[in-house]
């Protein structure tokens, strides 16, 4: 079957954060008062990363399917059908599978990490997080009154980011470290770590004791050739790591709130469990069908929405090499969100989501604010749309750069 990517669908009227939540998300107006010079319909939205293409029919029957049975009661993963799919999907795409005694489950991978972060951390003790971050890494620790220390990645003169070892280390090293809260394929950037890279992250965490937290959301949503190594691959035996997975990113079905976390260690499973009744909490019935269906059925719906995100970037990269060439990007390894370094353009533009919103009519996300540290100047675009949507958008970034270089002169 041929998929239709090109296809616009409406979001307005169904409560997406996509299409109202932007002023409480971006701007922290959530009362509403902040105002534009475009109507919200009028925006072009790269921000959130949900994605603007209709789910695989078959996760959509699946839903329906379930839904036809005419009772929604309190509902866990009782089956082994999830597991089995679950398992194949794992063996198939990277050659590995979880023991089904180590999943849990959360309503996503972030409210895991909040649990996660109040279990393994005293107030006194520290999480290193991989800057430039998702934002939410760094909330769970604050919200929980823990620390962080913000190991900076490196970008060189290219546009390639990569790990500063040295300082890893040293992070890891200090006696209140206690966790390493890790990302691959990471957030904003793209990386798609190396199996090189990700043992010798291994090795220092495994050097100094820590914990590690492996948020892998993104892994199935890699560039057409690239490879993703689950960290349970790369440490088998260590049992101081937690695994976090879902299918909601790559089958753009985060409302559905449903993540795998797989927690080796017997004693911190006991705790998750308890701390949130994991056993005894509801687990939405649609969700099971949902995402069996996904890891059963959604190969060649994922293949194909691969291919064309490939596309999409292509598309972003010539039109940036043409139309802003003091920019340096490079395509990432994997996710579907750009990080582009407006620094040589808008290096003096304080809040560049602000003054896209106001002066392009388009709502992304950038900067320090919401991407922890190390992300001054850069933006995040989210590619997960129809071309005609992106360039759309492109051509509003392009016309309010030059119209800012105009003014500077």
């Amino acid at each position: 079957m041929q998929y239709n990517f090109d296809e616009y669908v409406e979001r307005r009227h169904t409560n997406a954060l996509n299409t109202d939540g932007f002023r409480g998300y971006i701007f922290h107006d959530y009362e509403g008062k902040k105002k534009f010079p475009f109507k919200d319909e009028e925006f072009i939205r790269m921000w959130v990363a949900d994605m603007e293409f209709a789910m695989c029919p078959d996760i959509i029957q699946a839903i329906k399917d379930r839904a036809d049975k005419r009772i929604i009661g309190y509902s866990q993963v009782f089956e082994p059908n999830f597991y089995e799919a679950y398992n194949a999907w794992n063996r198939k795409m990277y050659g590995w599978t979880y023991p089904k005694e180590e999943i849990c489950f959360s309503l996503g991978i972030i409210p895991a990490l909040y649990q996660l972060v109040e279990l393994l951390l005293t107030d006194h003790e520290y999480a290193i997080i991989n800057t430039p971050a998702y934002g939410y890494f760094q909330h769970p620790i604050d919200y929980k009154h823990k620390h962080a220390i913000h190991n900076k990645l490196k970008r060189d003169a290219e546009g390639n980011w990569t790990i500063d070892f040295d300082a890893l280390e040293r992070d890891a090293a200090n006696p209140l470290t206690k966790l390493l809260i890790w990302c691959n394929p990471h957030n904003p950037t793209g990386r798609v770590w190396t199996e090189e890279e990700l043992k010798k992250v291994a090795a220092i965490v495994e050097k100094h004791n820590l914990w590690i937290i492996s948020d892998e959301i993104h892994c199935d949503l890699l560039r057409q050739g690239e490879h993703h190594i689950p960290m349970a691959k790369i440490m088998p035996g260590y049992q101081k790591l937690i695994s976090c997975t879902s299918a909601s990113k790559a089958f753009n079905m985060a409302g559905m709130m449903f993540a795998e976390i797989i927690i080796r260690d017997e004693s911190l499973r006991k705790l998750y469990v308890q701390y949130t009744d994991t056993y005894a909490m509801n687990v939405n019935p649609l969700s099971i069908a949902a995402h069996t269906a996904a890891y059963q059925h959604g190969y060649e719906w994922l293949d194909q929405l691969k291919a064309y995100l490939d596309g999409n970037f292509k598309l972003v990269q010539d039109t940036l090499a043409q139309r802003l060439p003091k920019i340096v990007f490079r395509i990432p390894q994997a996710t579907y969100l750009a990080w582009v370094d407006m620094n040589p353009y808008l290096g003096d533009v304080e809040n560049i989501p602000d003054f896209m919103a106001n002066q392009a009519g388009v709502l992304l996300e950038g900067g320090d604010s919401l991407f922890v540290d190390n992300a001054k100047g850069f933006i995040r675009l989210n590619l997960a749309m129809p071309k005609a949507t992106i360039k759309k958008g492109l051509d509003r970034i392009y016309d309010a750069v030059l119209k800012r270089e105009a003014e500077k002169g």
